[in-house]
């Protein structure tokens, strides 16, 4: 079947199988391979992506459930001005280890700052909740999260 994904901002026409999974799309056809295939059911949430502004894991949607849809993956964060502010804190604050869990939890560490500039400790831990980092003991994450809070704040306070 042929489908039509608009990802990152780029529309791509592809003829695909039906049973055919997102994350698959995005690494195997496309050459996005940020987005990280982990446990193929939805528990581990290295493949999270944005389809119209949702966080999703991709290991569980199809590909033909993105036609017509925009998505955007970790490549997509970084902007003109270079990486996006929490690329940045995780790499200032170490909150990431082996890197595997990484792509996800950025994707949803921004959705959440988008939502909620300034979130406490307690919801950047509910936020991140549905994903599995085996390396730390999520105090870097969260940390790296609570620091580019700080940061947006202080750029935007400053604007």
């Amino acid at each position: 079947m042929q489908i039509t994904v608009t990802v990152n901002g780029t529309e791509h026409v592809r003829e695909v199988e039906p049973r055919l999974l997102l994350v698959h799309l995005l690494r195997d056809e496309l050459g996005l391979t940020g987005t990280h295939w982990g446990c193929d059911t939805s528990n581990c949430g290295a493949c999270v992506v944005w389809m119209d502004g949702t966080p999703v894991k991709s290991c569980t949607v199809l590909a033909a459930m993105a036609s017509g849809r925009h998505v955007r993956t970790v490549e997509g964060l970084e902007g003109h001005a270079g990486l996006d502010q929490v690329q940045r804190s995780f790499i200032r604050c170490h909150g990431l280890q082996c890197g595997f869990c990484t792509p996800g939890m950025l994707m949803t560490a921004r959705w959440l700052l988008d939502h909620n500039p300034d979130p406490s400790e307690t919801e950047i831990r509910e936020a991140i909740a549905g994903q599995t980092c085996r390396c730390t003991g999520y105090e870097n994450i969260v940390r790296s999260i609570r620091h580019a809070a700080r940061a947006e704040k202080s750029r935007d306070g400053a604007a």
